[in-house]
């Protein structure tokens, strides 16, 4: 079995670097795609469309997770003129297979380094906090694959993948020796299960929050616009993942908290912090449904959440408790 200390010093700068190029890829992708304005199509006389910026307009649109444009029932025979707008269009899907191919490949790596670590130490990604920043990293690049997968939702990934390299780069700062489990972490079943939905909570929220940050610079930085609707509804999709997981991880905590500790719950800073997370989200998704909220103010809750789960996240570092293992 390899060594998980050596595999470390391979595996996670590996990662780092293909999710670099990736976000890199995907932000030439975006740009490229806004380069032609998709308000401007020309119209024939009997209402047909003329020229190839309708069809590469509707590619964009679509790739980013909108609709073609509305009366335009398909692209048009393209003229000679075309063929070097075809060649871009071609080459633009080949870079993002690309994109997308690095995350997948940095996504099994990290998924590697994991598994032969939970291996050679018997237990899941909890002793300290270099595991479970990779796990962090492993449960956003999950989401967003799953985004770019199921919504076609190519733009978050500006947002997101910052925040999984930041995280991964973090992580290989931190010391990766493998070292005996404190007493309190000794309950396998119940640790591994409370960390594995906090892993797929913050996956999720992360996912949230890179829609909810689009939607807030779109505005600004119009080439890499996608539709407002559609950030704003995969931000509300991703916190209504994020909710349940946040409460069943809440749950499995106080339940091994007491089987650790002797008591459900003791307000140490990360359980405090934790429970502020889960009321924000908690909040949001009431004054989504029975409030209606939606742009700006839905998405700088979003921004909030997310603040709070990385609080969460380091906030041990700074208040101690009984959480300062990790």
């Amino acid at each position: 079995m390899p060594d998980p200390l050596e595999l470390a010093e391979y595996v996670l700068p590996a990662a780092l670097i293909l999710i670099a190029i990736a976000l890199v890829a995907n932000i030439v992708i975006l740009s490229a795609r806004r380069a032609t304005a998709p308000g401007k199509v020309k119209v024939g006389p009997a209402g047909a469309v003329t020229t190839a910026e309708a069809a590469n307009s509707d590619a964009a649109l679509a790739a980013d997770g909108a609709e073609p444009a509305a009366g335009v029932e398909g692209p048009p025979r393209a003229p000679s003129g075309t063929k070097t707008a075809s060649r871009g269009r071609r080459a633009s899907g080949g870079l993002a297979a690309y994109a997308t191919g690095f995350v997948l490949i940095a996504f099994v790596l990290i998924t590697v380094y994991l598994g032969v670590r939970m291996a050679a130490t018997g237990h899941g990604p909890f002793a300290n906090q270099h595991e479970f920043a990779v796990s962090f990293v492993w449960g956003i690049l999950l989401a967003y694959l799953v985004v770019e997968w199921k919504l076609k939702l190519r733009a978050v990934s500006v947002a997101v993948l910052p925040v999984a390299a930041c995280l991964t780069l973090y992580a290989m700062r931190l010391d990766a020796g493998v070292d005996p489990l404190v007493p309190a972490l000794q309950n396998n079943l119940l640790l591994t299960l409370h960390v594995g939905f906090a892993i797929l909570a913050y996956g999720a929220a992360c996912v949230s929050f890179g829609a909810a940050v689009l939607y807030l610079v779109q505005p600004r930085w119009r080439r890499l616009k996608a539709r407002p609707e559609t950030l704003d509804e995969v931000g509300y999709k991703a916190a209504v993942v994020t909710f349940p997981l946040l409460t069943i991880m809440i749950v499995l905590g106080a339940l091994w908290a007491d089987t650790a500790w002797g008591s459900y719950w003791s307000w140490d800073p990360k359980e405090t912090a934790a429970l502020v997370t889960w009321l924000i989200y908690g909040a949001f998704l009431h004054a989504r449904v029975a409030r209606g909220w939606r742009g700006k103010r839905a998405a700088w809750l979003l921004v909030i959440g997310f603040a709070a789960i990385l609080f969460a996240y380091f906030g041990n570092h700074f208040f101690g408790g009984l959480h300062s293992y990790a």
